[in-house]
This record gives C-alpha cells, structure tokens and sequence, in this order.
C-alpha cells in the first residue's frame, strides 16, 4: 500500500507536505515577480510608441479637416477666412479641434496667404515643437 501511495505522488508530481503547509516558496514567488517584471519592461517603449502614433494619426484627421474646410470656405467667398473661428460661426465645422500634442484648440499655427488673396487663414500647422516618429516636426506637417 505504501508503494502505490509513493507511485501515485511521483505520476501526479505532487510535492511532499509538510507539517501540513501549502503554498509556493518565497524564491518562487520572487522568480514569478522578476519575469513579470522583465516583460512589462520589454512592452513599455511599444506602448509608448503606439501612444504616440496615436497622437499622429489625430493630428493627421484634424489637419486634414481643418483644410479642407478651409478650402470650401474660400470656395464659397472667393476669400480666405480671417480667423479659424470664423469656420465655426459659419458652420463649416463645428468646433476647432484640439492639437493632440500641445492639448489646446489655440495653439495652432496659421499661414496667412501669400499674393494679395483676401483673408487670413490659408494654411494650419501643428503648435507643437516636438519632432514625428518620421523625424519631420510636426509644425511643418
């Protein structure tokens, strides 16, 4: 009988108990903790690039809307708007958006148009200073 209990441990893999404790090791627990640790350090900088890409792809949407906006404003007076609040009072677009990365709808850089065309607001860029993760500032996008 006491063969087959013996047998039966060593198939299941059961670790001896004794004095009637369970439960891991402390140098387990610590193995356990450190490859959790490694892994949630190897998945960092990829979830801080997909933050930021992010960011772009918002800057992009937003950049196209505004001059698209921009462009049916001049389409329909023949003249550039004279501010960006002027599309919103003309219900071109609701609302202007917010730049992803300087977190304000003010911060926006405007081109004037240039060869005597009227208005104020030809072209927007990004208020932001910081550089894309295709190394062009995204003040030049």
């Amino acid at each position: 009988m006491m063969f087959i209990h013996k047998a039966k441990r060593l198939l299941l893999m059961e670790r001896p108990i004794k004095n009637g404790s369970h439960g891991y090791t402390l140098i387990e627990l610590m193995v356990v903790l450190s490859i959790i640790g490694i892994l949630a350090t190897m998945a960092q900088p990829n979830f801080q690039k997909t933050i930021i890409r992010a960011k772009e792809a918002s800057l992009r949407q937003s950049l196209f809307v505004l001059r698209d906006v921009i462009d049916q404003y001049y389409a329909d007076h023949g003249r550039y708007p004279d501010m960006l609040e002027d599309l919103v009072e003309q219900r071109y677009i609701r609302a202007i958006p917010e730049d992803p990365f300087t977190h304000s709808t003010t911060t926006w850089i405007i081109t004037p148009p240039e060869g005597g065309v009227m208005g104020g607001v030809y072209d927007v860029h990004s208020g932001s200073d910081l550089i894309g993760l295709n190394n062009v500032p995204y003040n030049e996008w």
